[in-house]
């Protein structure tokens, strides 16, 4: 008997018949002969809702009052689908992240599992019980409850198949798996069969919706096989794995992109070697995320630092680095919002000469202009304009022929 784990995200359980049809296709991996943990989103939009919800009553409500809110969404999932598995003849057993052991940093809107207590999930399962968890959510060390991030789900999931050591962890969800780049705004986006972990890792960090990063880290860390697949279209997804068969066109094997990009500019920091490290103690206590550096210096004295952040952190962030501007040192800040990031992807980069530059012809050719850059051995990042975003992912598509990428011959 195998076990497996299997997550579900909100569009797959977003109605009641949607829940009905998950449980049906429980049912049948059950009826394989198969032990299954499977952890649920909350139904559809209903966390934006809720958060909507709060922001009526405050612009920037308490973030540990928006987990307690939050979390209801998960629970009304888990309670619904093990009604609807009972209804056709199947044991489950509903489980909060925390009933289910999941353990979490002190961090509310963003905590790192830190620990899974197996042992309820386990006893349920000798008891031939499908067990059902909330996912995105956990609990502290001080009982209190913490979300794991957006899309936190996927990580519930991966670190549950690498607790309880499962055969496969299957991330069910409304595409039918990882594609070259997302196929509602590239027609000619092909799915990929496999793709390695540092690839899927890299694209779920630059914007890719598909797999949460800190999910991919779990299953890369603990060599847990994932398969991306549709919960309404009966095929195979893609694999996420070590090691993937190669394909001719080895150079980028996908394009993710991120809305709602903003950049903050420090003018005149003093231009000191603990001036950086300042500044981002700063803003990482206060649980800011930055992205791409940009450090120009001015003269002898002093520098000017560009990083970039999401759009809904420019404000807090502006704030924060004020109340330290006088221990930081800097003159004045300032930030430019509407932008956007898009990024190439592909192990072939590392062996390939070439392709940064090819990228910046490209979209100079289509008059984009280039903010910000990064790179790594397999990614290039860009920070240009929003309203230039689409027009540069079907660039970037059709120059690096994703649509035609085909296996090698053996």
């Amino acid at each position: 008997m195998s076990l497996i784990v299997q997550k579900f995200g909100g569009t797959s359980v977003g109605s009641v018949e949607r829940i009905k049809h998950v449980a049906n296709l429980l049912k049948e991996t059950v009826e394989n002969g198969n032990q299954v943990v499977v952890v649920v989103s909350a139904m559809g939009k209903t966390t934006n809702q809720l958060v909507s919800l709060a922001n009526e009553i405050c612009e920037e409500p308490q973030k540990r009052d928006l987990d307690m809110l939050v979390t209801t969404g998960e629970q009304v999932t888990i309670s619904l689908l093990s009604i609807a598995l009972a209804n056709i003849g199947v044991e489950a057993v509903s489980l909060t992240g925390w009933q289910a052991g999941i353990k979490a940093e002190e961090q509310f809107g963003n905590a790192r599992i830190t620990s899974i207590d197996t042992k309820r999930i386990t006893e349920n399962l000798e008891k031939g019980k499908i067990v059902i968890v909330a996912g995105f959510q956990g609990v502290t060390v001080n009982d209190e409850i913490v979300t794991l991030g957006r899309g936190g789900s996927d990580t519930s999931a991966v670190a549950l198949a690498a607790a309880l050591k499962a055969e496969k962890c299957d991330i069910f969800t409304d595409v039918t798996g990882v594609f070259t780049t997302d196929p509602r705004i590239v027609g000619g986006a092909r799915k990929l069969p496999a793709i390695s972990y540092d690839e899927m890792l890299e694209l779920a960090n630059l914007g890719a919706g598909v797999l949460h990063p800190r999910a991919v880290e779990f299953a890369k860390n603990y060599n847990i096989t994932l398969e991306v697949r549709s919960s309404f279209k009966s095929e195979a997804g893609t694999i996420v794995m070590e090691g993937v068969e190669m394909e001719r066109n080895l150079i980028v094997r996908g394009i993710a992109f991120e809305e709602e990009v903003s950049k903050i500019t420090i003018h005149q920091l003093p231009n000191e070697k603990n001036a950086l490290g300042n500044v981002f103690t700063v803003l990482a206590n206060n649980g800011i995320n930055v992205d791409i550096i940009i450090q120009n210096v001015n003269d002898q004295d002093t520098t000017n630092l560009s990083f970039s952040t999401h759009a809904n952190e420019v404000n807090h962030a502006i704030n924060i680095l004020k109340q330290y501007q006088e221990e930081l040192g800097f003159t004045t800040i300032t930030s430019e919002t509407d932008l956007a990031k898009v990024s190439i992807v592909g192990s072939g980069m590392i062996s390939n000469h070439g392709v940064a530059a090819q990228m910046f012809r490209e979209l100079a050719s289509e008059g984009i202009f280039v903010k910000m850059v990064t790179t790594s051995e397999i990614k290039v990042s860009t920070v240009i304009d929003r309203e230039d975003m689409e027009k540069a992912v079907h660039k970037l598509h059709d120059v690096f022929q994703l649509a035609e990428v085909v296996k090698t011959e053996s």
